[in-house]
């Protein structure tokens, strides 16, 4: 500020003001700290790099299934698997926007639409879903009010008069067949013995190994579909694919050696997931920014690790609904209640313990309990996210019941705890 002062020194008071101005203003020594960052975006999951490292080999098989669309023939269907963090997303979009460029030059007719099924309001119901398809061709329905059957017919007919093959991307696909089933598969290749200009190829992104396995066996005969399997990737890999990101979103020297082999490590560890080493990263770089730390180090990286950690599980249970938010609020205090005992037996958390704190819960904020059988789904539920642990256990002539631990611990714990204290007046 000092130098600033000495540029506007004698012209005049109008310049002095203004410098007084910014020097008082709380966003000031933000702009005065030295930049990390040069470009922030690149260290995102969403960022398409021009060149994809470690999965040339997947690029080339996702490539030749779409290819002949350049010929005028119909590609088949596509199912996509792997576990978070593999490239599954970032590389398929990458072959559509190449295959987008390629055939305006082919002069072939081709539309891509890419959804992500875990995005709400979007793809949480099948009305949604095919009044996403048909925003994306430039048709608007009302978000209610039609019958489904009426809603496909519209979008069919729109996708006829495109006379284009029509390439449906849908990311997180499992997300959407849980919640209204598999029938929309079949609709989209029946439909196709009807289309006479036009053709629809249906591409199915998820982390669910065994989805195929619980399709409708209509819905496996009818779709016809290819598969490509992206393995996680390992620490050497991960390393690499900072290293190009570094490059690109930081200034130079200013992330250290150990934070990169630091975020690679923990993200191989994590199922090669790649997502979670930029994260890493990226959440680092911001805190070294905020403590006007030059450079990046493997302290930084600790603090990150710890920070996504918490804002990982907070969120996810805020997003649940009330009832998932109570039963987990009755574990938590089922547990607390529990600590005290003396042997690892009177430890032991049960559903029908749970159950009888939750309706207390219940009846405290006026909420309309639940089944035993619900609550005990649930369970289930939060078990599959991973904030708990529950395993079904016999207990002999008294039936079966679930035995569940409790998986989250200090901050993170606290964190929670404090959400659903408030949540439910307790």
């Amino acid at each position: 500020m000092l130098c600033l002062q000495r540029i506007v020194k004698g012209l005049g008071c109008a310049a002095v003001e203004l410098v007084e101005k910014l020097s008082s203003n709380i966003f000031s020594q933000y702009l005065q700290k030295e930049n990390i960052f040069k470009n922030k975006n690149c260290l995102t999951s969403s960022f398409v790099p021009g060149k994809i490292k470690h999965r040339e080999q997947e690029i080339q098989q996702l490539s030749a299934v779409l290819a002949p669309v350049l010929k005028g023939y119909h590609p088949n269907n596509l199912f996509i698997y792997g576990t978070c963090g593999t490239g599954k997303t970032i590389s398929t979009r990458f072959v559509a926007s190449q295959l987008m460029s390629i055939s305006g030059e082919n002069k072939q007719k081709v539309r891509i639409i890419y959804i992500n099924c875990k995005m709400k309001k979007i793809a949480d119901t099948e009305y949604r879903m095919v009044a996403q398809l048909l925003k994306e061709l430039g048709e608007y329905v009302p978000d209610t009010g039609l019958p489904t059957n009426v809603l496909y017919k519209k979008f069919f007919d729109r996708v006829e008069k495109t006379g284009c093959t029509v390439i449906i991307i849908l990311d997180e696909i499992d997300t959407l067949i849980k919640k209204i089933g598999d029938e929309f598969l079949y609709n989209f290749t029946r439909i196709n013995q009807e289309l006479k200009s036009s053709h629809i190829t249906t591409v199915g992104i998820t982390n669910d190994l065994a989805l195929r396995n619980n399709f409708d066996l209509r819905v496996k005969s009818s779709l016809s579909e290819e598969e490509i399997l992206f393995k996680p990737y390992n620490a050497t890999q991960l390393k690499d694919i900072l290293n190009e990101r570094v490059s690109q979103g930081f200034m130079p020297n200013t992330v250290d050696d150990t934070a990169l082999n630091k975020c690679a490590a923990l993200a191989a560890q994590e199922h090669g997931d790649a997502r979670r080493a930029l994260d890493l990263l990226r959440v680092a770089g911001e805190i070294a920014e905020r403590l006007s730390n030059p450079v990046v180090t493997e302290t930084h990286v600790d603090m990150a690790e710890q920070k996504i950690d918490i804002d990982r599980v907070t969120e996810t249970i805020k997003a649940q609904p009330m009832q998932s938010q109570a039963v987990l609020y009755s574990i938590i205090n089922v547990a607390e209640r529990m600590k005290n005992q003396k042997t690892w037996s009177d430890k032991r958390i049960f559903t029908g313990e749970v159950f009888e704190a939750y309706v207390g819960i219940c009846e405290k904020n006026g909420i309309k309990p639940l089944t035993q059988r619900r609550v005990s789904d649930l369970i289930g539920e939060l078990d599959m996210l991973s904030i708990i642990a529950a395993k079904v256990i016999s207990k002999g002539r008294g039936g079966r019941t679930r035995e569940i631990i409790l998986t989250l611990n200090g901050n993170i714990l606290e964190r929670v705890t404090n959400f659903l204290v408030d949540r439910f007046n307790d």
